[in-house]
């Protein structure tokens, strides 16, 4: 609790650190999809060093403010708050940026924290259904989830984009595909939300040494496995941004050289059970690349190589509404209590 006079406890005004790195991270997951694990190991000493800072307060404040105040909310943030972020990730609910915010989370703020501002004290609504903090982020971040959905719904509409998948995505031009984050939603059979991740098809294109451009220029050509590159490059992780130079396969099917060269690509496969080489591809990575089927490439190059604009859910970042989540639980407290109850 706040003492009087006071702005707040020594270890909830260190807390407020997590606000810009949260910020940070939710930046980074609409830009890259992608935050590095090393920004969470600061935070999670911290807010090791805050919780037994906390508990030391607490056991001499004296009275219930040990239980009540701090053993009950903070064995309910380790307790409840990292099982279920684990086991979200576990299923594929979260990312793992996701789940480690989640963690850290739990241990930064298990227990509610006040901030006097004059005559407010913040969180404005301190009720709550769960006496940890960090359960109150997290329910916080679900509400924001649920009606972003909704609010790419009104605009699609609102633009006179009416499909099934307006809920979801939204259409682009081929060229912005290269620099899209998200998935494809779209096969040859149709709209559909089970389309070709693009972190994979940009990995398909480095590997082969490929532009989009390139690709749709000569469909028939590099359908072909017989032109795979006989030394691919590193496919990197799929992100806008690779590092280090993309060696281009080069040549043409006439050339005697590269004849000589693609001897490799025609002994993975053949052309007629392996178009686009999506299976060799696949094999010579000797990964994942994010649960790609050869199938589900091979769809989304059909699309892509003559579609001029396609559908594309750019899917949730979920550090954005985790990082909204701890601004509503800071600021007011919990959307659930206050919505619902």
């Amino acid at each position: 609790m706040t003492l009087a006079g006071a702005v707040a406890t020594g270890p909830d005004l260190l807390r407020l650190v997590a606000v810009p790195v949260f910020a940070w991270t939710a930046y980074r997951d609409i830009e890259t999809r992608r935050v590095s694990s090393t920004v969470w190991i600061p935070l999670s000493l911290l807010g090791t060093a805050l919780l037994l800072w906390d508990g030391w307060l607490a056991w001499h404040a004296g009275g219930t403010a040990w239980t009540d105040s701090f053993l009950i909310p903070t064995a309910i943030s380790l307790g409840l708050v990292v099982p279920i972020a684990y086991l979200f990730w576990w299923f594929g609910g979260f990312g793992g940026a996701d789940a480690k915010a989640l963690l850290v989370l739990a241990v930064l703020f298990p227990t509610f924290p006040e901030y006097a501002l004059g005559s407010w004290t913040l969180p404005l609504e301190s009720t709550t259904t769960v006496g940890a903090f960090s359960f109150t982020i997290l329910t916080n971040a679900v509400l924001v989830g649920v009606v972003l959905p909704l609010v790419l719904a009104v605009r699609n509409a609102a633009a006179g984009r009416i499909a099934p998948v307006m809920i979801v995505g939204w259409p682009v031009a081929w060229d912005r595909v290269p620099e899209t984050h998200g998935r494809l939603l779209e096969t040859p059979a149709g709209l559909s939300q089970g389309g070709l991740d693009l972190d994979a098809l940009r990995m398909y294109l480095r590997w082969r040494g490929l532009s989009l451009a390139e690709l749709r220029d000569r469909p028939d050509r590099y359908r072909d496995p017989a032109t795979l590159p006989a030394e691919p490059n590193p496919p990197t992780d799929g992100a806008v941004t690779a590092d280090g130079p993309v060696r281009g396969d080069g040549g043409t099917l006439e050339s005697a050289a590269e004849d000589a060269g693609l001897e490799r690509g025609a002994e993975m496969a053949s052309a007629s059970d392996d178009p686009w080489g999506a299976a060799a591809f696949l094999d010579d990575i000797d990964g994942s690349a994010y649960g790609t089927t050869p199938e589900t490439l091979r769809d989304g190059l059909e699309v892509l190589a003559t579609a001029e604009t396609v559908w594309i859910s750019p899917g949730t970042p979920f550090l954005v509404p985790i990082f909204v989540g701890l601004l509503i639980a800071i600021c007011y407290g919990d959307l659930l209590i206050g919505t619902f109850i």
